[in-house]
């Protein structure tokens, strides 16, 4: 059978580990065809040992060149990762999950081109549970994270309140709010707080709260889940990426794990 076809926009510490496997050849049934990142020189030089290197294109060409688009490119190129293929029917598998809260647009378009929005489970537990119980009565869903210093270091909105991390002797309550909020404020480390919030019972409803704590080595997860049907109590804790400390090794092997779903003749969970 003819491969599914795979596109990556960005190629940080997520994308790069994608297309490594992708072209060592984990997933069945998938190839990569084409990639897209900020510094080409850089990206050329990293996809020389590839046995069958991708094309190296624009972001708004991804689209064309794939059945599938990862994007795993900074919030403020979203958009331009994201809607083109959308555009074209194509599925996209967003990294950026708070950027999508700001352009739902995306949803109803697919709606129209016939695309599929695939959000990966990233850094985060349980979907699937939250998913089912979400289709009965939710009474709250609060999500509480804790992550060494150096993994909310340059938040916006730590940024914005003048919130210094640096020497920080205890842990410290940054953020306390909704999801929405945890997406403007903390866009490149609380993307989990939205995926969350999408499986359940949306960004309004859904609380968060940020602790910055030097004690702490690993991206710490809690979900807490009351419901007609089940109380949930999950809690993950990630090794942080060598590459980019704000995400953890996780990450990168739940997007793998989400392509497999595509090409798999087998799916488990919900």
């Amino acid at each position: 059978m003819k491969p599914t076809t795979l596109a990556i926009a960005g190629l940080g510490a997520i994308g790069l580990e994608v297309a490594r496997r992708v072209d060592a050849g984990e997933i069945d049934g998938l190839a990569l065809t084409a990639v897209a990142a900020r510094d080409t020189a850089k990206a050329q030089r990293s996809l020389a040992a590839f046995r069958c290197a991708p094309r190296l294109v624009p972001l708004e060409g991804l689209a064309e060149a794939a059945d599938v688009v990862v994007e795993c490119v900074p919030a403020a190129r979203f958009l331009a990762a994201a809607e083109p293929p959308i555009r074209l029917g194509r599925i996209l598998m967003p990294l950026s999950v708070g950027a999508l809260l700001g352009h739902m647009h995306l949803v109803d378009l697919a709606r129209e081109t016939g695309a599929r929005i695939v959000v990966p489970s990233g850094a985060i537990l349980g979907l699937d549970a939250v998913r089912a119980v979400a289709e009965g009565n939710v009474h709250s869903v609060r999500l509480i994270t804790r992550k060494p210093p150096a993994g909310l270091d340059g938040a916006p909105l730590l940024v914005e309140k003048g919130i210094s991390l640096e020497g920080l002797s205890g842990p410290l309550l940054v953020f306390s709010g909704t999801a929405r909020e945890a997406a403007k404020g903390f866009p490149a480390n609380l993307n989990v707080s939205v995926a969350l919030s999408l499986a359940g019972v949306g960004p309004d409803r859904t609380e968060v709260e940020v602790w910055a704590d030097p004690a702490v080595t690993q991206n710490t997860h809690t979900i807490l889940v009351r419901s007609d049907s089940s109380n949930l109590t999950m809690t993950i804790e990630n090794t942080p990426s060598a590459g980019n400390p704000r995400t953890g090794v996780i990450t990168a092997l739940s997007v793998v794990a989400a392509l497999r779903r595509l090409t798999s003749p087998l799916v488990i969970g919900t």
